[in-house]
């Protein structure tokens, strides 16, 4: 498996760079013509997306490091080599959050609304993403047979790919991506919903992106580790409670109340 999309000697394009700013590109589109609906400007959209996307990165590498502080302090160079794959998932959505948190605070707008116009072609950029893992041999689950994953009509190009130094492995990242754009497709049915409330759209990737994180890691061989505990199970946990915590919350409105597609529900933003 060849990670290198384009070698031009001086510098090499690779399949995880491009894959993942594809991911990028597909969610800030897609987030702006979803935010454009309710009179958002895609400007405001854009730049927005802009510095969580910048801190996003910084919070996945630095969460990857962090936990890998042993292997990265013998030669601290290689934490910039970000394009060897080592961005965590869990990192970079901390970190953007948080980013979009301040954004929408500074603008004294609705955070919830905001997050609702994302989470939603997040789920298909994550889809898109994991496919980086697979150029890099990486995000694998445990050692299997090639005849198992070809009972599961698992094409061999992927069987190749997820065979490293002679072991096959569980293509994890496969399974991730499929359940990503599953979920995808059935949120943009679900946040089209008559009486679909804000915030939904929200809770419900919370909960899915939690459920799917938590077993997927269950198998995977390379997973973080914090005290015998995968950490990405945990953070997962904490996502799972807080989703059906706003769940709660949401199913005590009325049944006209704070509806997500109401275009006039407090989008009043001043850019």
């Amino acid at each position: 498996m060849n990670p290198v999309l384009i070698d031009l000697n001086i510098i090499q394009i690779r399949w995880y760079s491009v894959l993942v700013l594809a991911a990028c590109f597909v969610v800030l589109y897609l987030t702006q013509n979803e935010a454009e609906k309710f009179g958002v400007q895609r400007t405001f959209i854009f730049n927005m997306l802009f510095w969580a996307l910048i801190f996003g990165i910084i919070g996945a590498r630095l969460y990857y490091v962090l936990f890998n502080l042993e292997i990265y302090l013998k030669d601290p160079v290689e934490i910039l080599k970000v394009w060897n794959g080592g961005l965590a998932i869990h990192g970079g959505l901390i970190f953007g959050l948080i980013t979009i948190v301040l954004y929408c605070k500074k603008y004294k707008v609705r955070l919830v609304r905001m997050l609702d116009f994302l989470v939603v072609p997040l789920l298909l950029g994550q889809a898109i993403g994991r496919w980086g893992n697979f150029f890099n041999q990486e995000a694998h689950g445990a050692a299997t047979t090639a005849a198992y994953l070809q009972r599961l009509f698992i094409p061999d190009f992927i069987i190749k790919g997820m065979t490293i130094d002679g072991v096959v492995y569980t293509p994890s990242f496969l399974y991730e991506s499929i359940v990503c754009l599953i979920a995808f497709i059935v949120l943009l049915f679900v946040r089209r919903g008559k009486y679909t409330k804000v915030g939904t759209p929200t809770a419900a990737y919370l909960i899915i992106y939690g459920v799917l994180r938590f077993f997927i890691e269950t198998s995977r061989t390379d997973a973080l580790m914090i005290g015998g505990f995968k950490i990405a199970q945990i953070v997962s946990v904490i996502m799972i409670i807080f989703g059906l915590g706003m769940i709660m919350l949401i199913t005590k409105k009325g049944k006209f109340e704070d509806r997500y597609n109401d275009k006039d529900n407090d989008l009043n933003i001043r850019f």
